[in-house]
């Protein structure tokens, strides 16, 4: 459990960009008094659900203004009437925890037996709820069935069919969709205003409309995880491939990151090969398609990340 310190602070208190629609069915369910207690905030890895949920947060606890005191309170993770919970961070393996578990939920209980400490709303954020192992989806589905007045909890996972059935059910859902190339530019822009030019365009086609791509591609300082992937399409032995696995899984978005330089590398080497007629595009194109399917569907249904970027590395690597 955190309150909000273990999400990076620039996307705690960064400015919504895109999503205009969504934001808008918040917001119009909200001016009628018709606010649902619960809503899941579903997308693509990376697409911005914390920054939207954060968002709908400070609507609700009153802090739109940058520059107010109540927005500064949740992106200082010090509000009274907000909790969030989210994977713990294993220091000794540095990797974010596989699982939530009960007792990273349990502080929402007694959170919710508390007045709110501002006389309004009661916000809930559980940041990634797929990980939510048995015990503590049924300890959130039990805060579901019964909710206290004046609380919403916002659920974001980026695979929401792992979520037991009977919490989708309890939710009104918002699915977010990758940001057209000008909001991913202003994004950039608010993030990094000193980003040189030439590195918005790279970035931007990089990133395929999720900032938090964005934020990773950038956070690659010496390129280390560019290294790894020309690397492996130079072609690594079994026991290389798994250290560079685990070298990838040791970084936040390393995964997403990893699968976004490796998709980008085969598309440009095809489109290459395309224009000087050689029938190896073909080969790439195939493989860059394979390699999407295994991102796309690890993600999706939550299978192992290892043995994805194995079988990624397998049909990257030239025969």
């Amino acid at each position: 459990m955190s309150d909000a310190s273990g999400l990076s602070p620039r996307i705690a208190s960064l400015q919504l960009q895109g999503h205009e629609a969504e934001l808008a069915l918040f917001r119009g369910a909200l001016a009628k008094g018709r606010m649902p207690h619960a809503w899941l905030v579903s997308g693509p890895p990376g697409v911005g659900k914390a920054t939207f949920a954060f968002t709908l947060a400070r609507i609700l606890l009153g802090g739109m203004e940058a520059e107010n005191p109540v927005a500064r309170r949740i992106s200082a993770a010090s509000h009274a009437d907000l909790l969030v919970v989210e994977r713990g961070y294993d220091e000794k393996k540095q990797r974010y925890r596989q699982e939530i578990v009960a007792d990273d939920v349990r502080p929402i209980n007694a959170f919710l037996r508390r007045t709110a400490a501002e006389g309004g709303w009661r916000v809930v954020i559980v940041d990634g709820a797929e990980w939510m192992n048995r015990s503590a989806a049924n300890a959130v589905l039990k805060i579901l069935e019964e909710p206290p007045p004046a609380t919403v909890l916002f659920l974001t996972s980026s695979a929401p069919g792992r979520l037991l059935p009977t919490i989708r059910s309890r939710c009104r859902r918002l699915e977010l969709s990758p940001l057209p190339d000008a909001a991913m530019q202003r994004v950039l822009q608010l993030l990094w205003p000193d980003l040189p030019t030439q590195d918005f365009a790279r970035i931007v086609s990089q990133s395929h409309g999720a900032p938090g791509k964005a934020v990773a591609l950038l956070a690659d300082t010496g390129g280390n995880m560019a290294a790894l992937v020309a690397e492996v399409l130079q072609g690594v032995p079994p026991l290389r491939g798994y250290e560079i696995a685990e070298a990838v899984l040791r970084k936040d978005y390393g995964f997403s990151l990893f699968f976004a330089l490796l998709a980008d590398q085969l598309q440009s080497t095809a489109r290459q090969a395309a224009k000087a007629g050689n029938r190896q595009c073909m080969a790439l194109a195939a493989a860059w398609e394979q390699i999407m399917r295994v991102h796309t569907e690890t993600e999706r249904f939550n299978l192992d990340k290892q043995e994805a970027l194995i079988e990624a590395m397998t049909i990257a690597s030239p025969e």
